[in-house]
């Protein structure tokens, strides 16, 4: 722990403490803010043709808690609010192989690595929390001060102040003010 400390200070100054093996692909397309912590072998990425030029295709806001094998990659747009946390083994991209959208054209005979990529934003708001081998995929936005359970796949955008569980992931509570409260939805 002593020398993941040492090494964040020198190479991550920002940073509170990354664990090592600690993967950064195309640093240069990659914001991290303040306060930063990463457990082992995470895996941050940019990819494809956004890697050319000098644009942030990742942005991690400040106090962000990763834990260990979280990988996110992006292509064109994936941000990360301020105090998020994110549980072991998360998976967050804003890409795919082919795009799967109802009536768009496919080409059924190219293999997953030659389909053309296609991206879509995805945006994670502040406060945040997301469960245990969670999956956030392409276009998906989570709103302020949610909370996604573990083993969820998040295929939609789920509103600020919600509980969104399950294959896929849907509501299942939001939290009321009135009462300060968790409700049932």
């Amino acid at each position: 722990m002593i020398w993941c400390f040492f090494r964040t200070r020198l190479f991550y100054p920002q940073a509170r403490i990354i664990r090592f093996p600690f993967d950064i692909r195309n640093r240069k397309n990659i914001y991290i803010g303040h306060q930063f912590t990463a457990g082992r072998n995470c895996r941050l990425e940019v990819c494809g043709g956004s890697m050319k030029n000098k644009n942030i295709c990742l942005s991690i806001g400040d106090n962000v808690q990763i834990n260990d094998y979280v990988h996110i990659a992006a292509y064109k747009k994936v941000e990360i609010g301020n105090d998020v946390l994110i549980a072991s083994k998360v998976f967050i991209s804003d890409i795919n192989h082919g795009n799967y959208k109802n009536e768009e054209k496919f080409d059924i005979s190219l293999p997953p690595e030659k389909q053309p990529l296609s991206s879509s934003s995805v945006y994670i708001g502040n406060s945040v929390w997301i469960g245990e081998s969670a999956c956030i995929l392409p276009g998906v936005t989570i709103g302020e001060h949610s909370v996604i359970g573990a083993l969820s796949n998040v295929t939609k955008s789920i509103p600020a102040y919600s509980i969104a569980v399950g294959n896929p992931a849907r509501v299942i509570k939001q939290y009321n003010f009135e009462t300060q409260s968790w409700t049932r939805v």
